[in-house]
């Protein structure tokens, strides 16, 4: 009878104590900071580009334009495929040639994002809504925060535009593409490490310097532009990162006329393999797996300890991330401290 009720005993007091640690019907205790939890545990961080060159244009009466338009969006979800937080950007690129195929633009010209460009961009004083357009991009990714994808492809839209009266009362910019942005960027997203209550930001950064006149042939505009989507945590503590690069090159003949601006634009993560520096490297490894080692090694630094990372010509010069890394990294640090900037 003793055995039995010693048995009896031990019995309730596991089903008590596997209660109390969230097993079996009991409920888990809310967490410490009040945010809600994703379902698996898991944060995924997820960034997308979508790149087209529609704007571009002939040399004719007025120099040409061949433009590079990137939307970028940054998100984090949840385990039941929610959004956590979000962040947008664009980056856009307009390098001038004349009707004989002649660069103006100054080929050292750096272009940064929308975001940085704030109200030098100059939409405020056209828009109806007096908004900026970093503020405007800012709401609507608000907006879809504690959303679900379906629900975010839901939104109402007029001709490209919110047709909510609430929401276009504070954003009356076009964001299909966002939403396309925002649909590829939750189909990219990984565990990384990212926790619920991270900021978020997105870094870019564009350089023009390898394009060259059409001599009698063809010439080329090239918008090479710099992506990193990044978490911090309250102490700004890098908890996961992504980096990504993209060469969008427009092409134009010796009379001024666009040749190719048809894409696909793809960014360098989505070309993987054939992108072609594995045979070329010394250490037989893709651009997409050195940059994903670089992004992996910054995991756990500040900013400023990712900006003393010490670099030989550019790539690390420490053995251990040499030995993963030997590109050039100077504007993946760049790209890191602009997302950190723009956190949100």
């Amino acid at each position: 009878m003793k055995k039995k009720l010693v048995l009896l005993l031990v019995i309730t007091m596991t089903m008590l104590a596997f209660a109390g640690c969230g097993g079996g019907d009991g409920e888990a205790e809310p967490p410490e900071n009040g945010q809600e939890q994703p379902a698996d545990g898991a944060v995924k961080t997820g960034l997308a580009i979508l790149t087209s060159a529609d704007g571009s244009t002939d040399a004719e009466a007025e120099e040409g334009v061949a433009e590079a338009y990137s939307n970028i969006v940054a998100v984090m979800v949840d385990g039941e495929g929610r959004i956590l937080n979000c962040a947008i950007d664009s980056a856009q690129t307009k390098i001038n040639f004349t009707t004989d195929g002649k660069i103006t633009t100054a080929l050292d010209t750096i272009f940064v994002g929308k975001q940085e460009l704030g109200d030098e961009y100059g939409m405020k004083r056209a828009s109806s809504i007096g908004k900026e357009w970093n503020e405007q991009a800012n709401v609507f990714a608000d907006y879809v925060i504690g959303k679900t994808l379906d629900e975010i492809k839901g939104i109402s839209l007029n001709q490209g535009v919110p047709a909510d009266e609430d929401l276009a009362s504070s954003v009356t910019i076009h964001v299909t593409d966002y939403i396309q942005a925002i649909e590829k960027a939750v189909k990219n997203a990984v565990a990384l490490g990212a926790n619920a209550d991270d900021k978020l930001g997105i870094g870019v950064v564009t350089s023009i310097d390898k394009s060259e006149d059409a001599d009698g042939g063809e010439g080329f505009a090239q918008a090479y532009s710099n992506y990193a989507a990044v978490t911090f945590d309250a102490n700004g503590v890098i908890t996961s990162c992504i980096i990504d690069a993209s060469q969008t090159n427009i092409k134009f003949d010796s009379t001024g006329k666009i040749t190719d601006s048809n894409g696909p634009y793809l960014t360098k993560n989505e070309i993987g393999d054939d992108y072609g520096m594995r045979d070329a490297s010394s250490i037989g490894r893709e651009w997409y797996e050195q940059a994903a080692s670089f992004a992996d090694y910054v995991v756990g630094k500040t900013v400023d300890q990712v900006k003393g990372i010490s670099l030989a010509e550019g790539a690390p010069a420490d053995e251990d991330l040499a030995s993963s890394v030997t590109i050039g990294v100077g504007d993946f640090i760049d790209v890191i401290e602009k997302a950190s900037i723009y956190s949100r």
